[in-house]
């Protein structure tokens, strides 16, 4: 059986962001911040994203950054 993989936030484009319930429609925020400030290190750091703050925990276990 095939485990759904969780999305790496640090890898992953604005289309793929937003296939994640939680994201929908932020992708581009996303890929936007981690192209200013550099990798996420803890998915925590996704509430600090424009229009995420409160957003994400139903997500997490959909996501992941990755070997940090």
């Amino acid at each position: 059986m095939n485990e759904p993989s969780s999305v790496n936030v640090n890898t992953a484009s604005a289309e793929e962001l937003d296939a994640v319930p939680g994201l929908r429609g932020h992708g581009f925020e996303v890929v936007r911040y981690r192209g200013e400030r550099g990798r996420f290190t803890d998915l925590r750091q996704l509430e600090e994203v424009p229009g995420l703050a409160g957003k994400v925990d139903g997500s997490r276990a959909a996501l992941s950054v990755g070997d940090v």
